[in-house]
């Protein structure tokens, strides 16, 4: 074999990954710390820079400022400070006041949005911009922005506390269940290094008395140019004019004070396990979460790259074997997992986490450090470690395919780790021939031996979060306790593994043959009619290389039955998930399968029943085969699954009854849609009315009829190829509630948090009832808009939110706000022509409209000329007449409010407060100020 040298990463662009050649590895040649593929450099000031020239998606760039400041930096006043700054970037610099940024950015189509265009971490703050760069002027602008965040945010008086309510509203967003459960997990995880207490949201005392000179201060002191790195990766013409631009708008820039050094905080490791027992009477569910923390891993040789590949296949590995334990009867836990996360600079974490019954904590933690006790007694077996080697091997293959076909985000985010945690990045080729070349020499012996990082000696901390108390924290020192005698006394057994298959299908079908063919030119699918009469759809893209995506569809679903069938029936899907709808049980499949690129699932709905997938090309026949088995195979109940699988759902039913945002959404629901079975979730005395038997019988109903489907298959297809596949397994008013509720978002964020500053962000959804298959009936739906606010204030901003709504039906919205809703539309309609899951959504919809008739290139042309009419027509005036006629009653809506718990006096005297306001709803009493508006939208069908 010959030897891997330093310029292996040049190999042809149009070589295949099965037919790169296994190498000779050298195992102490060193990595190169240079990233790969990037104009990457540094100015005179010190500012970093990475540019790189990418296609996807055309005539856009994503760009990012990365600054190693983050929260870890603050001092005990200024606790929330590093955060806020982030927040205040986008309200004032020297150059960009009142928002004007956020203004820029939607007037070029790039939205903005909570966590889209920056984060602050404890380490770091990062802020993003993706942006269309179409017109010349675009790039420099956006970089320009990105140069003002570095040293030019105002930091004013009146900035801070305009922007106090929505940072605050963060603050709150976070103070649910989960909230409070991570962050106690996270003080204990840290306990003796200031990580402890310094997590980026803050304190609420000082979000709500910090002064600007604190965060000025703050600001001058950490934000150094020798501090960041910009970050271009784009549809770039080349890489020198943008790094002149960066060289323009930044290279001028010089810190006024000496940068001080930022050093690096250790976290003591320790040898006692922690333990933590939560009890959180709003927890979504009782839960296990084990930790063990280390070092982060350098990797400066080959050597570590590999031992890299070690830790990966060991994660893996044990994960199946998680899943397996949870698929068995009387399982422990219902779920089980194990990740890798690195916390902070310099230290990671494997955690374990599983999801159990409720008093079956003890249980859930037990089984989980035996499972790591068997590997370290016995080693994972070499057919396990021969499927993780299939898994990561396919993997890396699918990225090598796609390595001209990365999107940009993607390579930004690759960037921004090798700056701030000096990520090495080696390049998809020479990784891929790494890996190739690595993969099949490492053993199941080495894997296991990882498990020995994992004694719970190791800076080991363990959590139990549990909605009420059944256990103490005597109880899970007694598990550990028991554990290690068990493993001392070689009293845990090896492995038992499960036999698993040769083949999927144990026949193949007689292929049968196309009755109809018909080229739709408009859409640049050809759709063919089969001879069992299945219709098939197929569009032929070049997006990526490794991505073919499927789905079929046919009308007919749970809206069809009465009371008496309808909870067996809904639960069907569930119970033959668990059994398997493929012919084969979940557990067993998975094996099946490994290292095949092939997903797919089944849904049966109101109106419809759907299969939907992806694969690689590779494995389109497997896809089929399995599509084959479901339309083949019976369901046919299981005891041990039906226990499991009614136990899973009784917990999921107790854990939303205990969630107050879950009670909250139901109640709006129920407000808006009635008390109707079809409509409101299971319960517990609904769950009794589940028959198994006729679950199962249902199902297998479902996807009997080939005849009565319609497959729309978009990808990287070889019609040679798929065509004798799918043979052999396969025998316009609308159109405005989407401007309509971006317009409604926009001009509520505007007024609500930029103007009064009292929310962090609004969201407005659109319901409509138009997929309903019957043709003679009014398209009905909502619009729902959705914020969480200041308890105290909620009434007021209500009043704001509606008030805003009636001003813009009176009086239209402006030029301005019709140019903005035109240009974020076009960008999201130009980034998804060049998405295959746009393309098959937008032929679905053709099959699936209403003006279907038989010809899916007409009612696509149909549709694609409705969103061009509503475009062109959209001016002010329209916009104003289509809110009058879409909200014609200005009492037409429901106003539902979640409140904090109070006493029924005070809950009494809120009363008077509604009737004031003139709007007569339902209060409901649980945890937290969320406020959702839900505005009844009626359409009208065509005949009307």
């Amino acid at each position: 074999m010959p030897l891997l040298s330093a310029d292996s990463s040049k190999i042809t662009r149009k070589q295949s990954f099965r037919s790169l050649e296994m190498v000779k590895v050298d195992m102490d040649k060193e990595i190169d710390l240079q990233p790969f593929g990037v104009d990457y450099g540094r100015l005179e000031n010190g500012l970093v820079y990475y540019v790189k020239c990418n296609p996807k998606p055309k005539k856009r760039a994503a760009l990012a400022l990365a600054v190693k400041v983050g929260s870890i930096l603050e001092g005990e006043d200024e606790r929330g400070v590093a955060h806020i700054v982030e927040h205040l970037a986008f309200s004032a610099t020297k150059k960009y006041t009142n928002h004007n940024i956020v203004k820029f950015l939607e007037s070029i189509g790039a939205e903005f949005g909570p966590c889209q265009n920056a984060v602050t971490s404890f380490d770091e703050t990062i802020y993003k911009l993706l942006v269309p760069i179409d017109k010349p002027e675009l790039l420099s602008e956006a970089i320009q922005v990105l140069a003002e965040f570095s040293s030019e945010i105002r930091l004013s008086k009146d900035d801070l506390e305009k922007e106090r309510g929505a940072v605050m509203e963060e603050y709150r967003d976070n103070r649910n269940a989960s909230g409070r459960i991570l962050d106690a997990y996270w003080t204990l995880m840290m306990k003796g290094s200031k990580y402890a207490d310094r997590l980026p949201i803050g304190l609420e005392n000082v979000i709500k008395t910090v002064s600007s000179q604190t965060l000025k201060q703050f600001y001058q002191k950490w934000y150094h140019l020798c501090n960041m790195a910009v970050i271009a990766v784009g549809d770039f013409s080349d890489t020198k004019s943008v790094i002149e631009l960066i060289r323009t708008h930044f290279g001028h820039k010089y810190s006024a004070l000496d940068p001080l050094p930022i050093s690096h905080l250790p976290v003591p490791s320790h040898v006692e396990p922690r333990f933590s027992y939560f009890v959180e009477p709003e927890a979504s569910g009782s839960a296990v979460m084990i930790s063990y923390k280390m070092q982060v891993d350098e990797v400066k040789t080959v050597k570590d790259y590999r031992e890299m590949l070690v830790k990966s296949m060991f994660r893996t590995a044990l994960n199946r074997r998680f899943f397996k334990v949870s698929r068995r009867k009387d399982p422990p836990y219902f779920s089980c997992s194990i990740s890798a996360y690195v916390l902070v600079r310099q230290l990671k974490a494997y955690i374990m986490t599983s999801s159990c019954k409720e008093k079956g904590t003890l249980e859930a933690l037990e089984s989980m450090l035996i499972e790591v006790a068997r590997v370290r007694l016995h080693g994972f077996t070499e057919r396990e470690i021969s499927v993780v080697r299939a898994l990561l091997m396919s993997r890396i293959e699918s990225a090598y395919l796609e390595r001209d076909q990365m999107e940009s985000s993607s390579l930004r985010y690759e960037y921004s780790q090798h700056f701030t945690d000096n990520k090495p990045i080696i390049g998809i080729e020479y990784e891929a021939q790494l890996q190739k070349s690595i993969l099949p020499d490492i053993l199941a012996s080495e894997v296991s031996k990882f498990a020995e990082k994992l004694w719970t000696s190791c800076s080991c901390v363990i959590q139990i979060v549990e909605p009420q108390a059944s256990a103490t924290l005597d109880d899970l020192k007694n598990i550990v306790r028991k554990i290690d005698k068990l493993e001392k006394e070689r009293s845990i057994s090896p492995w038992d593994d499960d036999h698993i298959p040769e083949e999927i299908a144990t026949s193949k079908p007689h292929t049968g043959n196309i009755v109809q063919q018909h080229e739709h030119v408009n859409i640049g699918a050809t759709e063919l009619v089969l001879s069992n009469g299945m219709r098939v759809c197929y569009k032929c893209t070049d997006f990526f290389n490794d991505q073919v995506l499927f789905t079929g569809f046919s009308y007919g679903g749970l809206s069809e039955l009465p009371e008496s069938k309808y909870f067996s029936s809904s639960m069907g899907s569930t119970i033959a998930e668990e059994i398997g709808v493929f012919g084969h049980r979940p557990s067993v499949l998975m094996d099946m399968l490994a290292g095949k690129r092939v997903d797919i699932d089944i849904e049966v709905r109101a109106y419809r029943r759907t299969f939907y997938g992806d694969c690689s090309p590779f494995y389109l026949e497997t896809a089929l085969k399995l599509v084959y088995q479901l339309f083949t195979s019976n369901v046919t109940p299981d005891d041990e699954v039906i226990k499991r699988v009614m136990q899973v759902k009784e917990e999921a039913i107790l854990a939303r009854e205990r969630d107050p945002y879950t009670s909250f959404s139901n109640q709006a629901m129920e407000i808006n849609y009635g008390n109707s079975y079809f409509f409101r979730p299971f319960k517990i005395s609904d769950l009794q009315k589940v028959n198994p038997l006729k679950a199962c019988e249902y199902f297998n109903t479902c996807f009997k009829d080939p005849s009565a489907f319609t497959v729309i298959i978009v990808g990287n297809i070889d019609p040679t190829v798929a065509l004798p596949l799918i043979l052999q397994y396969l025998e316009e008013e609308i159109h405005y509630t989407w401007f309509l509720s971006k317009l409604l978002e926009t001009k509520l964020l505007q007024l609500l948090r930029f103007k009064h500053g009292q929310i962090y962000s609004a969201s407005v959804s659109e319901f409509i009832d138009g997929d309903l298959p019957c043709l003679d009936s009014d398209i009905l739906g909502d619009i729902r808009i959705d914020f969480s606010c200041d308890p105290k204030i909620s009434l007021k901003l209500v009043d704001l939110a509606l008030n805003e709504i009636f001003r813009l039906q009176e009086e239209g919205p402006s030029d301005q706000d019709v140019t903005t809703i035109l240009e974020i539309e076009q960008r999201v309609h130009e980034n998804g022509l060049q998405d295959n899951y746009y393309w098959l959504n937008r032929i679905l919809c053709s099959y699936q409209s209403r003006i279907y008739s038989g010809d899916v290139s007409t009612s696509f042309k149909m549709l694609d000329e409705g969103r061009s009419k509503v475009r062109k027509s959209l001016t002010p005036l329209t916009m104003q007449l289509a809110l009058q006629r879409i909200m014609h009653h200005k009492n037409q809506h429901t106003v539902v409010i979640l409140m904090p718990q109070t006493s029924w006096f005070k809950r009494l005297r809120s009363f008077s407060q509604w009737t004031l306001h003139g709007i007569d709803v339902k209060i409901l009493a649980a945890i937290a100020g969320f406020t959702v508006l839900a505005l009844s939208l009626r359409r009208y069908s065509p005949k009307s």
